[in-house]
């Protein structure tokens, strides 16, 4: 390995600033990937416009990103596996540089079918999902309502749930043309919802209710998943692509015995974070091998267009994972 990388900072400007920083060595439980692509979440941008100077933010200085994929290039003692040379997609902070350092639970083989690109995009979606259908009690044969199933990770969701044999998913998107996509993704029932339609009602009106609920949207989509589930089901809150804040209808909660569960499994303690990724790796690898799981990638640009692939995740305009190349 060379002795020195450049790497993407945040806290300088509105845009991440390339640095050549010394090359990680791995300490005892680490490996040394050295990456090939790396992808954009939402956090990303909150994290670069909290930190930005120029517009009120902090101004402290930190290395950027959290997904990507390559090669294992060094690991440390008591790391049996991966071995150096295996292809690895994994999540961990600082991972938009040439060389990534992370603990090996945190990484799973890539399989053959799928290229680096794709793969850096998944990570994060098969974690964040399939922990939250975990920890509601998801078993095969259940229903599942799925709200911001158009985003990235949403589409994910619906995913995997078709892989783990949901006997109907019902998926919601404020976009039409958004229809097709989530059908051909595995969704029964698409809802387009509108200011002015009742999400609860339509949800009920065509299924009955759902016996688990993952909420990407929050804010008051958040509420109106209560009234949309079975008595005894569950409602995990996964992402707050609307608002964190919600007024929720503690009648719906107690007269339905809902379980409400919260997930960020992408800032949790590392052994917990382990964990996940070791129980996704067995129950979802086939599926992304078979192709049943795929992420939706909406551009993938060079690390040296950073600043462009900023601005288009600011935008709100992609529709799917937008991914760097690494030279």
């Amino acid at each position: 390995m060379p002795e020195t990388m450049t790497a993407l900072f945040g806290g300088a400007g509105p845009d991440w600033t390339p640095r050549q920083v010394p090359v990680p060595q791995p300490g005892p439980g680490q490996i040394v990937v050295r990456a090939h692509a790396v992808a954009l979440n939402n956090a990303d941008a909150s994290m670069l416009a909290a930190a930005d100077p120029t517009s009120g933010g902090t101004g402290k200085e930190y290395r950027a990103g959290f997904e990507f994929a390559g090669e294992v290039s060094a690991v440390g003692d008591g790391v049996r596996t991966p071995a150096v040379g295996s292809r690895v997609m994994g999540r961990t902070p600082g991972s938009f540089a040439q060389y990534v350092l992370a603990d090996h639970p945190h990484v799973l083989p890539v399989p053959d079918e799928l290229g680096h690109e794709e793969a850096c995009a998944l990570p994060t979606g098969l974690l964040t999902e399939h922990g939250a259908l975990t920890v509601a009690g998801f078993q095969a044969g259940q229903s599942v309502l799925i709200t911001g199933a158009g985003s990235s990770i949403g589409l994910i969701g619906v995913q995997i749930s078709r892989a783990l044999n949901a006997s109907r998913i019902i998926a919601t998107t404020r976009s039409s043309a958004k229809r097709e996509l989530l059908e051909k993704a595995g969704a029964d029932t698409v809802v387009i919802v509108t200011d002015e339609q009742d999400l609860a009602q339509a949800v009920l009106d065509g299924t009955g209710g759902e016996g688990v609920a993952l909420d990407h949207v929050g804010g008051q989509t958040f509420a109106a998943c209560l009234p949309a589930t079975r008595t005894d089901g569950t409602v995990v809150n996964i992402g707050r692509l609307d608002q964190a804040a919600s007024t929720i209808d503690l009648d719906a909660l107690s007269y339905r015995h809902l379980r409400v569960q919260g997930v960020s499994f992408g800032f949790t303690r590392p052994a917990e974070l382990g964990t996940v990724i070791a129980t996704a790796r067995q129950k979802l690898l086939a599926a992304v091998a078979d192709g049943r799981v795929r992420p939706l990638i909406d551009t993938t640009l060079s690390f040296d267009t950073a600043a462009q692939a900023a601005e288009r995740l600011r935008s709100h305009r992609a529709h799917g994972k937008i991914v760097l190349t690494v030279p």
